[in-house]
């Protein structure tokens, strides 16, 4: 019997992953048995479809691999790991693309099969939650806070102190645990490989989360656009219900905790955590002002826990080795690892989990190999389509929530989005006003109307109508968006456009550009 793994990630399945399962299955080799099995993708995403065969010697890799290419590779000895097969790559744990990480949160991602409860058991699951409960609620609080883990969406916020907050809150209080898998930001894909590679990780985050501060019920929001992951997440649910990992009595240990999947309906507005609380419930998704906090004041009015995705899948493995082991990777006050997401215009695209403080460029020039096209690169967008323009003069910056803050940026999701010297950095600040423009709530005024002015008056520039005049109407736009909007929607949209117009004023001073239609038809 030869066992051979085959990514049912949706990236690998968008370059013919099923169809080189499908060939694989179909294989007729005398006195070979084939056992075809379908894991995560272990985030080397130019590979893909990348094919494992165990070997004595380790799981060897086939890069590239296609439905066609199967039958010769299979005569040039793939399946016995033999070098002469095209796309040979060796043991794949030996890589270096892997071996310079440290995976914590994808520790388990593109080595299991996903729904493989025995598995992933076999390789460290359910360890952190047979640890916490043991444990007092308060203690495994504590833990958490001890740890250093922050919110890995957008602020930063300290998950340790979010707990606490619903932990102190009432006795017999109904509370809730959601996590927050409505991953919109462009170049960012780190939730939905996990999910897809790994749920039983994301599902164990929460019952931790639910022991630790007295919920009984939990629900995962997921955008409409991952019918994968959805359909992973309930067959993980249920499979996590028929063996006594969800339900009245998790693991013998008598906590009550239930848990759905909840689809959302396309609004990129519902990443903020409000609105997807006002979905949640049924109703429209806009913001809602703050105070009361959703941890004193959430779903259904009830104190509720909040976290992402990147959030919840760090705490297995807090609680497994201790918050004290966490705390020590990492720099300054963010500690832990992070998955950074590799996108755009790059050589290497993919999930590199690493500690904080890595050198932006080693992320983008050394781990994704400078740009696609070969062309130099220009500028990279961190933290989604409100994150900063970073140029190459910035990349000597360490991946840390403090130090992004100062330079006027963010790490948000961690997502990084590669552009070489061909972009347009107008057209750029301009898609950041318009995006918000079409993707605001509505509910407040700085952010319904200021993106649409943005959008107006970036046209005009684009134009070379009264260039300077504009660029000081759009500054001070961008400070009535960003103090005025109630969320982060209107008050992030400043971040990309004054960051473009800072480091790249020569795309803004050019005159007698074309304008778009809409710029020569307004009055």
């Amino acid at each position: 019997m030869v066992t051979v793994y085959v990514p049912a990630d949706s990236a690998a399945v968008a370059v013919g992953a099923d169809e080189v399962a499908e060939a694989l299955a179909r294989l007729d080799v005398p006195g070979v048995d084939v056992d075809v099995r379908r894991n995560g993708s272990r985030g080397m995403l130019w590979r893909e479809p990348l094919v494992e065969v165990v070997t004595e010697q380790g799981r060897i890799g086939y890069e590239g691999v296609t439905a066609d290419a199967v039958e010769g590779l299979v005569e040039a000895g793939m399946l016995v790991g033999a070098p002469e097969a095209a796309g040979h790559l060796g043991v794949v744990d030996d890589l270096p693309w892997l071996t310079r990480q440290r995976r914590v949160s994808f520790a388990r991602v593109g080595v299991i099969e996903p729904t493989d409860l025995a598995q992933h058991t076999a390789h460290g699951g359910w360890a952190g939650l047979r640890r916490a409960l043991g444990m007092a609620p308060a203690d495994v609080v504590e833990e958490v806070v001890t740890s250093g883990l922050r919110g890995r969406g957008g602020a930063g916020f300290p998950a340790g102190i979010k707990w606490r907050t619903v932990a102190e809150t009432p006795a017999g209080q109904q509370k809730y645990v959601v996590c927050n898998l409505d991953e919109g930001d462009s170049g960012t894909f780190a939730d939905r490989m996990l999910c897809e590679g790994d749920p039983f990780t994301l599902i164990e985050g929460m019952l931790i989360a639910a022991h630790a501060t007295g919920a009984d019920r939990g629900y995962i929001y997921c955008r409409s656009e991952y019918p994968a992951v959805i359909t992973v997440l309930r067959r993980a649910i249920d499979i996590c219900y028929a063996h006594g990992h969800l339900g009245a009595n998790v693991l013998g240990s008598g906590l009550a905790f239930d848990l759905e999947v909840r689809v959302g309906a396309g609004a990129y507005i519902c990443g903020e955590e409000t609105s997807m609380l006002e979905s949640l419930q049924g109703r429209r998704g806009e913001v809602r002002a703050k105070p009361p906090i959703p941890a004193l004041s959430g779903l259904w009015d009830a104190p509720t826990v909040i976290n992402n995705v990147l959030t919840l899948a760090a705490v297995p493995m807090i609680l497994a080795d201790g918050g004290e082991a966490y705390a020590r990777l990492g720099s300054g006050r963010s500690r832990g690892t992070q998955v950074f997401q590799l996108a755009g215009n790059v050589a290497r695209g993919g999930i590199v989990e690493t500690d904080f403080g890595i050198a932006l460029d080693t992320l983008v020039n050394d781990f994704g190999g400078g740009t696609r096209s070969g062309r130099p690169v220009r500028t990279v967008q961190v933290g989604g389509p409100l994150g900063a323009y970073l140029p190459p003069d910035r990349f000597d910056l360490p991946m840390d929530y403090e130090a992004f803050a100062e330079a006027g940026a963010m790490i948000g999701h961690g997502g990084i989005v590669v552009f070489d010297d061909t972009v347009d950095m107008a057209k750029m600040a301009r898609f950041a006003m318009e995006f918000c423009a079409k993707e605001s709530c509505g509910k407040c005024t700085p952010c319904r109307v200021g993106s649409v002015r943005g959008v107006e008056t970036i046209d005009k520039i684009i134009a070379g109508d009264r260039v300077g005049l504009h660029l000081e109407l759009l500054d001070d736009l961008c400070t009535t968006m960003a103090d005025g909007s109630l969320c982060a929607m209107g008050g992030l949209t400043p971040m990309p456009v004054r960051s473009a117009v800072q480091h790249f004023p020569e795309d803004f001073e050019q005159t007698a550009m074309p304008a778009p239609d809409s710029a020569r038809s307004a009055p």
